[in-house]
Order: C-alpha cells, then sequence, then structure tokens
C-alpha cells in the first residue's frame, strides 16, 4: 500500500528516520545505475564521526568514472544531525561540504527533513519544506528545487563530468520504491502525532489526507 500522502511522508522523520536513511540511499543507487552505466560507477559509502558517546555512521552516493575511480559527483541524504545546530555531525559535515565546493566535484544535496536548522546558503531559500541542492564544481551557486509536504517530490538534474549531459532522476519514483520496500504502510504508526509539528494549516490537511485510512481500519 502507498504512502497515503502525495509526496514525503512527514511520520517517517520522527519515526524511523534511521531505517528510511539507508534505504532511500539504495533506492537511489539502484536508480542512477541504468542511467550511467557503464562510463560511471556508483558507490554507497559512509562517513564516520563521534558525537559522544557513540559513534554514528551516514551513508552518502558517489559517482565515480570507472576507469580512474575518480569521484565526479557526491549525493548527500541530510541527516537529523547534520541540522542540529551546535552539533558534531553539523560540523563535521559543513567542513566536509566547504571542501567539495571548492573542488571539481560536483555536490548534490537532498533536504528531506523538516525539522532542524537549514544548512547556510547565500541567498535566501524559496519557501517549501524540502529542498535539494544541486552544486556544480567550483561553484558557490546552487540549483534549488523547494516544494511542499503537499507536493510529490521533484525530479532533480544529477551532473556527471565533462560534457556529458545530465542524469535527471525522480525522487518521488526512489521515495515510493522506499516507502513500499520498508513496508511503512503497516510500521509506522499513523495515530501518533507528527513530529515535528506541522503548522496548523497543515495538520488540518494532513487530517483529511489520512481519514480515508482512519475509516478502513475500523
Amino acid at each position: 500500500m502507498p504512502s497515503p500522502f502525495p509526496g514525503m511522508d512527514p511520520f517517517i522523520e520522527g519515526q524511523d528516520w534511521e531505517d528510511f536513511h539507508t534505504g532511500f540511499i539504495a533506492e537511489l543507487s539502484a536508480a542512477l545505475v541504468p542511467h550511467v552505466r557503464p562510463k560511471y560507477v556508483v558507490r554507497k559509502e559512509r562517513r564516520v564521526y563521534l558525537p559522544m558517546p557513540e559513534e554514528r555512521r551516514e551513508a552518502f552516493l558517489t559517482l565515480r568514472e570507472r576507469e580512474t575511480m575518480e569521484v565526479v559527483t557526491v549525493i548527500e541524504l541530510l541527516s537529523p544531525a547534520n541540522k542540529r545546530h551546535g552539533g558534531d555531525g553539523r560540523r563535521e559535515y559543513l567542513s566536509k561540504r566547504e571542501s567539495i565546493l571548492g573542488s571539481t566535484t560536483h555536490l548534490v544535496e537532498l533536504d528531506l527533513l523538516r525539522g532542524g536548522e537549514r544548512l547556510p546558503t547565500v541567498e535566501p531559500l524559496p519557501p517549501g519544506d524540502y529542498y535539494a541542492f544541486v552544486c556544480r564544481q567550483r561553484r558557490y551557486q546552487a540549483e534549488v528545487y523547494a516544494w511542499t509536504l503537499r507536493e510529490p517530490l521533484p525530479a532533480v538534474r544529477i551532473p556527471l563530468a565533462g560534457d556529458d549531459p545530465d542524469v535527471t532522476i525522480d525522487l518521488e519514483e526512489v521515495f515510493t520504491s522506499t516507502y513500499d520496500r520498508a513496508g511503512y504502510d503497516y510500521s509506522l504508526d499513523y495515530t501518533r502525532p507528527i513530529r515535528p509539528p506541522l503548522p496548523e494549516r497543515d495538520a488540518s490537511w494532513a487530517a483529511g489526507v489520512l481519514a480515508p485510512r482512519s475509516a478502513s481500519d475500523r
């Protein structure tokens, strides 16, 4: 059964984000491979940092030229730690981000979290609940995709090396695959409050979205 929401399901963020992060990265990798083979390989990688008292690992993707295995593009799905003000995860991520932005590597950032502090940008962001940023090599300007809870996830362009054309990936399809494979339709508790809370107008809308589901559960 699909998510009752048209795009991002807001219940995931407060209930099962870590599992979703892993699953979404895997599905995104699978979606990319048919578009970039055989010139590029897609690799799932992990960043380790140490917010005391435990070790944390965050998955991300790299696109590499097959012959040299040189990294062409890094794709990040932001985690709550990356958006926690003053936290170790945010400091380490911002340091890595700055290094990539000053290199010949492209950076794609996906912010599918409503909560936390947005990453710093040169210009104010357009209104939205969720964002995707495409930063091309050695550029401190990004292509910004912004959308709301009420909209499907967009298709975004993933840059490759040299004159190779961008690859377009439908994030809504990736989300749907992740949701279905994880069985979130039965494992998420849709009777619990949404965390972080929605603004009043969106809370009323979300209640209407869930009404048919609630009725069918009776």
